[in-house]
């Protein structure tokens, strides 16, 4: 973990030793006041050397400016190498996101993600600029005053640093119970951010249901679990600070004691005794930097293990012989597929399917059957073990993931738009395209004169997933986004089963253009829509239980007839 950690420093490197140059100059700096005062008061003032004092007085001043600037870098250029790397590790995390697989979000919330992209990563760029600095130049400051300190009067300092063993050892006993308590502190955040993302982007729904109540119980719950986390945090924090804080006031007390005592035993003069408690300073203020750094470092460190949860998560990958496809043919071949989401309990079992290039087939059947599973292992979303699917005759996991998905087109029931133009959302489907061919894809979609009569036209921002369009207008977008992306295999998965009557008509219409000339994979719950599919199979409890044309399902008379005559009789009652 160390490793990777001081990797993000390399692009750093100048600005880093520059830093550590600034800081170690700030730490020589310190020393120049206890040898000045020391100096004025056993040897300057004592010979009424005035101009000497003046001398040495404006010498300190010109040093504190000196330190002043080097103070300003340190905090300014500093701070900013620290946001540098964190900006990287935000880039790196969210570039590994693009490359995991769907069950990496089956398993892991918006919120949670968010918190480790922004709140960890907070902490692990203060530690990346305070930590270095804090333990190397605490480190050599506190060597730079044993040895200033021991010119003075050596017994003297080695008595002082008797106390450091105490310190050491509480820092010890109660670091790890720190490290606890801050990562616990850290998932009851991550908690509260996922609360928030649920609740906030089901707000509409809340408010229809009148359900507010209900989600401050489900909020309150994560905010008394982040209130009890950092009880316990703030608790082993207390006892960690009060502890080692006691033990460096202690070191005061010792110099009070011992140097009168050495100084009424002649063994010190006035002047070293008065360096030695203003020198003593030096050395207290770095053990309390390095005190607080343990603090800061459990933050950090604990960031940055959950960014490498992440990071190390295994993602997507092809296999080492795949090949990229240029334009597909479209024929796929579904060969004793069996497959499960990481239960015991496979969703599909032994499934087989042949559709053939340029036909429309499609799978009905009752909700939780595997139709939707069938549709996410083609495009590889999932990874099938058992069996095989092709495409073209080359087995899917021989295929570049790209060139693939690059080649298959889907519409779903649950449309995704993004808070942007409606220009930029139908781009999405090909973003190198003219605005001719988005427009000629927003044509064949039914919704170009829709957008040419808002008075921003394309350039209209539809608002978070696109909440500002009806639900047809949404499909429609999505189905122009498929337009222009032209791929040779298209996914309907239950792309109507949302709408009503009149809008499913004129969505339709859109989706029949979509599928001419390509092999289409249709997911139907209404089964008008599919009576003219060349091929239909029933999948039921993961297995294909009846395939063939419409005309011949309904001659066998078993579970698609019966689907089929209980959707006339509600739609004659309607």
């Amino acid at each position: 973990m160390i490793k990777r950690f001081l990797s993000y420093y390399k692009p750093h490197k100048r600005l880093f030793a520059l830093d550590m140059c600034a800081s170690l100059c700030v730490s020589v700096i310190g020393i120049f006041y206890p040898i000045i005062l020391r100096k004025m008061l056993n040897e300057l003032i004592p010979d009424k050397e005035y101009a000497l004092i003046v001398v040495y007085g404006v010498t300190l001043l010109m040093l504190y400016f000196a330190k002043m600037m080097l103070n300003f870098f340190i905090q300014y250029q500093g701070h900013m190498m620290g946001v540098k790397m964190q900006a990287q590790m935000r880039r790196d995390m969210f570039a590994k996101l693009q490359t995991l697989p769907y069950s990496f979000y089956d398993n892991n919330e918006t919120g949670k993600i968010m918190a480790r992209m922004t709140n960890d990563l907070m902490n692990v760029s203060e530690l990346a600029h305070h930590g270095p600095e804090d333990l190397i130049i605490c480190s050599i400051s506190m060597v730079i005053s044993f040895v200033y300190l021991a010119t003075i009067n050596l017994p003297l300092t080695l008595i002082i640093f008797c106390c450091v063993p105490f310190l050491l050892i509480i820092t010890k006993v109660l670091r790890q119970r720190m490290k606890a308590a801050f990562t616990k502190s850290r998932e009851a955040l991550a908690v509260i951010n996922a609360s928030l993302e649920s609740s906030i982007s089901g707000i509409r729904v809340t408010k229809a249901f009148t359900n507010s109540g209900k989600e401050m119980e489900k909020f309150e719950v994560g905010n008394r679990e982040f209130v009890q986390a950092r009880r316990d945090a703030y608790k082993a924090m207390g006892q960690f600070h009060s502890s080692t804080n006691f033990i460096t006031d202690v070191f005061n007390v010792v110099v009070l004691i011992a140097g009168g005592l050495f100084l009424y035993d002649g063994q010190l003069t006035f002047g070293d005794y008065s360096a030695f408690i203003v020198s003593i300073s030096m050395f207290t203020t770095p053990v309390r930097t390095l005190i607080g750094f343990v603090e800061q470092l459990q933050d950090g460190a604990t960031g940055f293990e959950r960014f490498l949860h992440i990071m190390n998560a295994v993602p997507e990958k092809d296999s080492a012989d795949a090949v990229d496809i240029d334009r597909a043919e479209g024929h796929i071949e579904i060969k004793n597929v069996s497959y499960g989401y990481g239960d015991e309990n496979n969703v599909l079992k032994n499934v087989s399917l042949n559709i053939e290039k340029g036909k429309k087939y499609a799978l009905v059947g009752p909700s939780g059957g595997g139709k939707t599973t069938i549709c996410h292992l083609i495009p590889r979303f999932y990874n099938h073990e058992e069996g095989e699917i092709l495409i073209d005759g080359r087995e899917i996991h021989d295929i570049t993931m790209e060139s693939l998905r690059r080649n298959i087109g889907i519409v779903q029931q649950d449309v995704y738009l993004f808070n942007a133009s409606l220009k930029d959302n139908i781009l999405y489907g090909r973003l190198d395209a003219t605005d001719e061919e988005v427009f000629e894809a927003a044509k064949r979609a039914n919704i170009h004169d829709y957008i040419l009569s808002l008075p921003d036209g394309y350039d209209t921002v539809i608002g978070e997933r696109g909440v500002k369009l009806s639900g047809g207008q949404k499909q429609r977008l999505s189905i122009a986004r498929v337009f222009l992306k032209n791929p040779a295999i298209l996914i309907l998965d239950e792309a109507t089963s949302a709408l009503d009557n009149t809008t499913e008509i004129l969505i339709q219409q859109a989706l029949d253009e979509l599928c001419k000339g390509r092999t289409t994979l249709v997911v139907a719950h209404r089964l008008s829509t599919i009576k003219n599919a060349d091929e239909i199979a029933v999948v039921s409890d993961g297995k294909i239980v009846e395939q063939g044309s419409h005309d011949e399902l309904l001659a066998l008379d078993g579970t698609y007839a019966s689907l089929y005559k209980l959707q006339f009789r509600e739609e004659e009652k309607q």
